[in-house]
C-alpha cells in the first residue's frame, strides 16, 4: 500500500468568514478514489478530480451543502 498525507479542507460558506476547517492525517491506501468516497454524502454530489504534474491528487467536492477539497500527497518510503 502507498502512504499519503491527506489534507481535507471544508470551506466556510458564511460570507463574513474566510476560515476553513482543516484536517491533516496520514493514510495508507492503494486507491485514493475509494478513500475519498467517505466524503461524498447526500443526494446532490459533485466531485472533480485533478492530478497535478507533481503527482498531487486534488478532489473538489460539493456534497450535502458543503464545499470541500481533499488533497493527497504521496509520502516517500523510508
Amino acid at each position: 500500500m502507498k502512504k499519503y498525507e491527506m489534507i481535507r479542507e471544508i470551506l466556510n460558506s458564511c460570507d463574513n468568514s474566510r476560515m476553513r476547517d482543516v484536517d491533516i492525517r496520514e493514510i495508507e491506501t492503494d486507491d485514493v478514489d475509494v478513500s475519498v468516497k467517505e466524503f461524498l454524502q447526500g443526494k446532490d454530489v459533485r466531485c472533480e478530480k485533478l492530478v497535478r504534474n507533481d503527482g498531487v491528487i486534488v478532489f473538489d467536492i460539493e456534497s450535502g451543502g458543503l464545499s470541500q477539497r481533499v488533497t493527497f500527497m504521496e509520502l516517500a518510503v523510508t
